[in-house]
């Protein structure tokens, strides 16, 4: 058992399993002291948290947020009123996240299987359980893992880990992963290998987004500067 303080005081509780293990507690206690929290994920209750996680698919948090920002004003961020909306004017309201028609049949899809199959009810849902919610989750069209475990980890307060762009270029240039790895080999390399917490994996997934915004971009990386630099 390892024990790290973050900057508000709070002790985490952190496990590892060997080397590997070791060696992910070792990136995130070096993220957590570059960067902090990072207070993920910026909304006022977990169906904000699904709409956003469906929407930021392929756009900006800034653009999402501006769509979900006219979704309030129209008082359609509500499972009832998504449910009864015509998807032409959920379009219409979601149009600065890109992709809106595509999203907007998403959103509608998702909103439908909450329905039919939950009673419109999200604690319905996860109250099926990690695997099993995530499972009914990636049989809904335009739901693929990233999306699920955002949605179960950021609205369900399950634990599961999200693997993301950022996330998948810093492990392959630290040599964390291979090259070809896949998006469920990285997801079981953070469940594997490290406790079963919420609020880690939740701080994790943020600061990896944190690191790749910051340093591990795409093309000019700050590889003398990053936290990892020596990892």
């Amino acid at each position: 058992m390892h024990r790290t303080a973050n900057r508000s005081g709070y002790h985490w509780p952190l496990e590892a399993v060997g080397p590997v293990g070791e060696r992910l507690l070792d990136a995130f206690k070096r993220l957590f002291d570059a960067f902090g929290p990072q207070h993920w994920w910026p909304a006022d209750e977990p169906f904000e948290v699904c709409v956003g996680a469906i929407l930021t698919q392929n756009t900006s948090w800034n653009n999402v947020s501006r769509a979900i920002s006219g979704l309030k004003s129209k008082g359609l961020l509500n499972v009832d009123a998504l449910y009864q909306v015509p998807v032409d004017s959920l379009a219409a309201a979601i149009r600065p996240a890109g992709y809106y028609n595509l999203k907007a049949r998403r959103l509608k899809g998702f909103v439908d299987f909450l329905v039919s199959r939950h009673e419109g009810s999200l604690e319905r849902l996860f109250s099926l359980g990690l695997e099993s919610a995530r499972q009914a989750l990636l049989e809904v069209k335009g739901i693929g893992p990233e999306t699920a475990d955002s949605i179960l980890l950021y609205a369900g307060g399950l634990p599961t880990f999200v693997v993301d762009a950022y996330t998948m270029r810093a492990l392959r240039r630290h040599d964390l992963v291979d090259d070809d790895i896949g998006y469920e080999d990285v997801r079981a390399l953070f469940m594997d290998y490290l406790a079963s917490d919420v609020a880690l994996f939740n701080e994790f997934h943020a600061l990896w987004v944190a690191l790749g915004k910051g340093f591990c971009k795409r093309g000019m990386a700050r590889c003398d500067a990053c936290p990892l630099r020596d990892l």
